[in-house]
């Protein structure tokens, strides 16, 4: 399919299928589903620094230039690569609590898994083909609750934020290379100190082994706390 994109934003027609009015020429010796793939695989591999039309060109052995003949910009690179990055979401159990429970899960996990993904900067509300399909599959789960559509939304943004948070958090406590804060040594450094400094909290917190910089039963934790303000709101509405 192809048609003139005008001024929509960089990528948007293209997440579509929606291609470029093509000019007189040779065919094309790519894809844009090939240059995609390309960058997906080295951010995986390298980061989302990583992922340049200048890298995939050379992959390909091709100029720079000749790149933009399937893609405008490296924004709109940035773009196709992350909704197909994403992928589609699982299918989620009935029941809006579990089902909630269960998109957090599978973007922890997403998160996990491709990292960089974390790096790709927000520029609005989503409108590519997957990550609608994210949103659109947890406010299906939420339809049901009573709440208002307003209301739904808000909960979305609510549950993607917390799952993006927590993932971050793991993310950089995993490449943390540092002693852990809850080390023998550095507990026998900080408690005296703590108890001396009046700190009487965290010397509590220290001497029972619950201040740690591992994340353990977090997730869980926050997001039942969540699960129970929505709950609440459902009562009220």
């Amino acid at each position: 399919m192809t048609e003139d994109r005008g001024e929509l934003p960089p990528g948007l027609a293209l997440s579509w299928g929606v291609l470029p009015v093509q000019r007189r020429g040779p065919k094309p010796a790519l894809s844009v589903d090939q240059i995609v793939d390309a960058g997906i695989e080295f951010g995986d591999r390298d980061g989302f620094e990583a992922i340049s039309l200048q890298r995939i060109a050379g992959h390909f052995g091709v100029t720079t230039n000749a790149m933009y003949r399937y893609v405008r910009s490296k924004e709109e690179l940035i773009v196709l690569v992350h909704d197909k990055a994403v992928g589609v979401p699982p299918e989620l159990p009935s029941g809006w609590r579990a089902a909630a429970t269960a998109w957090v899960d599978a973007q922890v996990k997403l998160y996990a898994e491709r990292p960089w993904l974390l790096d790709v900067p927000i520029r609005g509300a989503p409108v590519t083909p997957n990550l609608l399909r994210w949103v659109e599959v947890i406010l299906a789960a939420l339809a049901g609750t009573g709440l208002s559509q307003h209301d739904n939304l808000g909960c979305v943004v609510l549950l993607d934020g917390y799952a993006r948070n927590y993932a971050n958090l793991a993310r950089h406590l995993g490449a943390n290379d540092n002693t852990p804060v809850q080390a023998e040594q550095v507990g026998q450094f900080l408690v005296p100190r703590l108890m001396a400094g009046g700190y009487p909290t965290l010397t509590s917190l220290y001497l029972n082994s619950e201040y740690e910089d591992e994340l353990d039963d977090d997730l869980e934790f926050g997001l039942a706390r969540i699960l129970d303000g929505i709950d609440v709101l459902i009562g009220r509405r």
